[in-house]
């Protein structure tokens, strides 16, 4: 048997018992809200023996981390295009799918081409767009290198890069999202710009990953925590944001999350509780048909990507609704709605199973590891994990899903 299979049975082996251990004692104690804490206990044990289920996730991050450490602050402040409200602490970003229209001189308005990427959208220059995914992505990276080391260098490049972008007078973020997504022509801001503001989560739970430093100071974490009050505030009574919280398909999904999410980290579980008791209704049943197919995500360029993102989403959000109690997975129930969503596209984990819709782009199909190592602990009745055997076996020993689980998407 050849090394790689050998590690891959074991890391299978090794996730189906991540997975089920709900129930045990915190070694390694964190308060992180998103990632599920019992789970990053459990790894943290697991690397620290030097096991080869995690030894090859934990070099990788490590790689990441170092790279990251050379790497920023960033700010909304850094682009050189003012936002339209002629604030530069205001975020600011533009339609990835929107194009300069071929037939008009000056390209206005835009039109769209969905599931094609317009490169001026991702223009450090111009959007924050790009920004706020490295500044997500970082910040995991450093606090989660922070938490399986203890090396306070990666916790004090976590705080430096916390307090650039939600903090410092002279380049932190306003709590808002009025000009993300702007499609020139048509608006100053989109609600479907509200989908960045998922990537704040990484950078808060990267706080959490840090609170044992003391790297940033008690007075600095009580700021984090207005910021977030204040961005929940704008996300629960904003126009543009209320009307996000309208859509019916994965943006509808991620504003909950987000919504969720910040009032679990302000404590407001008011909040919390409301949107929770909602989401089955208002998202999962209205959805995701009772075949398990997503009709909204099925019409898109890219279908099976969008899928896989929504219920990525409703996943995320079941598992932060566990904190209060609420039962989003139905795991005792015979048709859960959110079971049948994954059984409809987990056959395609398998590189040779074809989606049978027309698809632009190539699908990564290591976004059903996370998916099927959460289901393996929900749904206990199927051996979600022996379905991880089709993915990459080189891109699966190296999945940050083996250290840390859930991560935002």
């Amino acid at each position: 048997m050849n090394r790689l299979l050998q590690i891959t049975i074991s890391l299978l082996a090794f996730l189906s018992l991540m997975s089920c251990n709900s129930n045990d004692t915190l070694d390694h104690h964190t308060d992180t809200i998103l990632i599920d804490p019992i789970y990053l206990s459990n790894a943290k044990s697991s690397v620290e023996a030097n096991e080869s289920q995690s030894k090859y996730a934990f070099e990788q991050l490590i790689k990441d981390a170092d790279k990251a450490m050379q790497e920023g602050p960033f700010s909304v402040t850094d682009k050189k295009k003012l936002a339209p409200s002629g604030d530069n602490h205001d975020y600011a970003s533009y339609s990835r799918y929107w194009w300069p229209d071929p037939e008009k001189q000056d390209g206005l308005p835009y039109v769209r081409r969905d599931g094609k990427t317009n490169p001026g959208s991702q223009s450090l220059k111009e959007s924050d767009r790009p920004r706020i995914g490295i500044f997500g992505n970082n910040t995991e990276t450093l606090g989660l290198a922070y938490y399986f080391t203890g090396e306070p260098k990666y916790a004090s490049k976590t705080a430096e890069l916390l307090r650039y972008w939600f903090i410092d007078e002279a380049t932190r973020m306003n709590p808002n999202l009025n000009h993300a997504q702007i499609r020139p022509g048509h608006n100053d801001g989109s609600r479907s710009g509200v989908l960045d503001g998922r990537i704040l989560i990484k950078a808060l739970d990267a706080s959490l990953l840090i609170s044992g430093s003391a790297q940033l100071s008690e007075q600095e974490y009580i700021q984090l925590k207005v910021w977030a009050e204040d961005y929940l505030e704008w996300l629960t009574t904003d126009k543009l944001a209320l009307h996000e919280g309208e859509s019916e398909n994965n943006h509808g999904s991620y504003y909950d999350v987000q919504v969720l999410y910040f009032a679990l980290f302000c404590d407001n579980h008011e909040a919390a509780k409301k949107i929770a008791n909602r989401f089955l209704e208002n998202r999962v049943y209205s959805q995701i048909l009772t075949d398990g197919s997503m009709p909204l995500e099925l019409a898109r360029t890219r279908s099976l990507f969008y899928s896989t993102y929504n219920l990525q989403a409703m996943f995320l959000f079941a598992h932060l609704a566990e904190k209060l109690e609420v039962d989003i997975w139905e795991a005792d129930k015979e048709h859960s709605r959110l079971r049948s969503g994954l059984d409809y596209i987990v056959p395609y984990a398998d590189p040779k199973t074809k989606w049978p819709v027309p698809t632009v782009g190539n699908f990564d199909e290591m976004n059903f590891l996370p998916l099927l190592i959460q289901a393996e602990r929900i749904y206990k009745d199927r051996d979600y994990l022996n379905m991880a055997e089709k993915l990459p076996s080189d891109s699966r020993i190296l999945d940050r899903s083996i250290l840390a689980l859930p991560l935002m998407q």
